[in-house]
C-alpha cells in the first residue's frame, strides 16, 4: 500500500494507509457509507479530501449508475493524474446490487462523424455470478 502512495507521489499518512486497506478487503466498488463504517476512527472533512486525493492521483475512481449511490473502485496500474484510463465496465447486480469493475478483451469501438470522442464509459446491469447460483 505504501508503494502505491509512493508511486502516485501522495503523502503517506496512518489515515490514507487504513483508506487503502479498506478497498483492498472488498472486490466491488463501494459507496461512502461503506468506507465510514469499516474505518475505526476518522474525521469527516479527512476523509473526503483523501477521497479527493485519491481520485486526483489515479488511485480511485468514482462510479455513477443512474438511480445508484455513487461508488469508488481501486484504479488500475493505468491510471494517472492526467486522467483515469480504464479498460473496463462497471456492471451492477440488480439482486445484491453490488457494483464490479469488469475487464473486457476488447472494449466497443464507438465513433461519430461530427463530434471526437475522448473517453467512453460503459455500464451494464444483470445479475452477477454468485447471485446465479
Amino acid at each position: 500500500m505504501e508503494n502505491l502512495l509512493k508511486a502516485k507521489k501522495l503523502r503517506i499518512t496512518p489515515f490514507r494507509l487504513e483508506v487503502l486497506k479498506v478497498f483492498q478487503t472488498t472486490e466491488t466498488a463501494i459507496d461512502l457509507t461503506t468506507i465510514e463504517t469499516n474505518l475505526d476512527d476518522f474525521d469527516r472533512i479527512t476523509l473526503y479530501r483523501t477521497i479527493k486525493a485519491f481520485i486526483d492521483a489515479g488511485v480511485l475512481h468514482e462510479i455513477l449508475i443512474s438511480g445508484e449511490v455513487k461508488k469508488f473502485a481501486l484504479c488500475s496500474d493505468t491510471c494517472q493524474t492526467e486522467g483515469h484510463q480504464h479498460e473496463h465496465i462497471h456492471f451492477l447486480c440488480t439482486v445484491c446490487s453490488e457494483t464490479f469493475c469488469l475487464d473486457l478483451k476488447k472494449m466497443p469501438e464507438i465513433s461519430h462523424n461530427s463530434f471526437q470522442i475522448s473517453s467512453i464509459e460503459v455500464q451494464a446491469k444483470g445479475v452477477c455470478e454468485a447471485c446465479q447460483h
